[in-house]
């Protein structure tokens, strides 16, 4: 053990490093005040990081992300997550955690309306015209989001049924954990066709096809800050750039309707 004395210039110098290390490395309450958690939905990944950048140069404050689907993180938050801001492909989770009293109400704010694709890789040698090809024999393995938690997929689920397709194309039906997964099966080869967000269609090389939004229902979604977000103030920050006009131009760049 090094002992050193109680008084004098390297007591003090001791106390000023000490000082120094709490104020760098924290805020009031031991609270960072740099860093900005966000779970946000995979359709989200493109969109998102060019906003984290923006955002950071814009104010200092560094967005670190936690992509994944809707509903897996919406339970992460349930139990407990540590996230700031939940960034939703779907409202009606946001809703359900608002229920719930896990949000601060007032910063529930509907930031974009997504669109569905049919995507295929360009290496594929398959294009697709019309929602219908999927029941071609050449088609033997189609990727969506996992239904059951994620937004995405529901919306495939959705076209699929109300197309009259859902019978013949189930059995070809191959389930990412979100629509970032779906779209990697086809990129590998592992599908012909991925049904994802046209929002990550943008930096890919692949074809895309629109689906009908008339054949599924809006793709409304929605972000809110976490109740007991260590740093609120940063989120709701991060909230106003999303919704604002330079978060807005970025959104509409990677596919988005703008709120309505």
């Amino acid at each position: 053990m090094v002992l050193f004395p109680s008084s004098g210039p390297r007591k003090a110098l001791i106390l000023a490093l000490l000082l120094l290390t709490v104020s760098c490395s924290s805020g009031p309450r031991g609270e960072p005040t740099n860093e900005l958690t966000v779970a946000a939905a995979a359709d989200l990944t493109n969109a998102f990081e060019e906003i984290g950048r923006e955002f950071q140069k814009a104010t200092g404050t560094k967005v670190v992300f936690n992509f994944g689907s809707s509903g897996m993180l919406a339970k992460q938050i349930e139990q407990g997550a540590p996230f700031d801001l939940f960034a939703a492909a779907n409202i009606d989770f946001v809703n359900q955690l608002e229920q719930k009293e896990l949000i601060v109400r007032d910063t529930k704010k509907v930031y974009a309306r997504g669109r569905l694709v049919l995507w295929t890789a360009q290496n594929s040698g398959i294009r697709i015209e019309k929602l219908s090809d999927l029941t071609l024999p050449e088609i033997k393995r189609v990727a969506i989001a996992n239904p059951e938690h994620a937004p995405y997929g529901m919306a495939a689920r959705q076209a699929l049924e109300r197309a009259g397709l859902w019978d013949a194309v189930k059995p070809k039906l191959v389930y990412g954990e979100n629509i970032r997964q779906a779209m990697q099966y086809a990129q590998t080869g592992n599908v012909e066709v991925a049904i994802i967000s046209l929002s990550l269609t943008t930096e890919s090389d692949g074809h895309w096809l629109l689906v009908s939004d008339e054949l599924h229902n809006p793709l409304d979604q929605a972000l809110a800050v976490i109740k007991g977000a260590k740093n609120e103030a940063a989120a709701r920050a991060f909230t106003d750039f999303v919704i604002g006009q330079s978060g807005q131009a970025i959104m509409k760049r990677y596919g988005f309707t703008l709120p309505r």
